[in-house]
């Protein structure tokens, strides 16, 4: 990277975390409210570095294997590492030390999969993301709305599980005001599920919105952001 680059870098990183902040003034939040995950999968280890440098110490990776790579190659840098992807049950185990959060819990079988890798690593409760399909998309991941009800029961059982919220995608019609009702709709399904599961599982953290559309998922009460492009435009 040049030292160009690296100057671009910090002003996008400014300019995203200006825009979370008015977002976040105009939802009645505080800036604080909202945490900025730095979405990592096209770049490489030097530029997640500067982002570190910078002040930027959550980075998320789609995929299993870019996380493992990147978590080694800077295992001296101070990161909360966020799997945003899908999470294959043959890579639990090697991803559960390294993740801060999973933000993809998508299914039973990948939530029993995590409790007995994290039961039989004697690790501390796994902090998870129920991730629900809000948009019906076929071709995203995750619960549909109807089915949350009756998992509040399945998930009071886990004891290496520690779920704190939900996550979703806009779906793929690309404007905003579609992507604006995705995250309604979850904000209204995460509200309505706090009266619904057992008080023991939390449902505090929202993580929604990308890009394309992050300003708009934080007046719709995300309280994480999952960035990438905007954070490297022109690096």
């Amino acid at each position: 990277m040049t030292m160009n680059d690296g100057s671009r870098l910090i002003d996008n990183l400014q300019s995203v975390r200006g825009r979370i902040a008015d977002a976040a003034r105009r939802s009645g939040r505080s800036p604080d409210a909202v945490k900025l995950v730095a979405v990592t999968k096209y770049v490489g280890v030097e530029i997640a570095r500067r982002l570190v440098e910078a002040g930027c110490r959550d980075l998320g990776e789609a995929r299993p294997q870019a996380l493992w790579q990147k978590a080694e190659a800077l295992a001296d840098e101070p990161i909360g590492w966020h799997l945003i992807g899908h999470l294959q049950r043959n890579k639990v185990a090697r991803t559960l030390p390294l993740a801060r959060l999973i933000h993809s819990g998508d299914s039973l079988r990948l939530i029993a999969a995590i409790e007995a890798e994290a039961a039989g690593a004697a690790l501390v409760p796994v902090p998870l993301l129920i991730e629900v399909n809000v948009s019906g998309d076929a071709s995203k991941h995750g619960f549909r709305p109807d089915e949350l009800d009756a998992l509040g029961e399945q998930l009071r059982q886990c004891r290496h599980v520690a779920v704190t919220g939900l996550m979703c995608m806009a779906g793929r019609e690309g404007d905003l005001e579609s992507a604006r009702r995705d995250f309604e709709a979850l904000r209204r399904l995460r509200d309505r599920l706090r009266s619904v599961w057992p008080a023991a599982i939390a449902v505090d953290d929202l993580s929604m919105g990308m890009s394309g559309d992050f300003e708009v998922a934080i007046e719709e009460g995300a309280t994480i952001v999952r960035v990438g492009s905007a954070l490297f435009e022109g690096t």
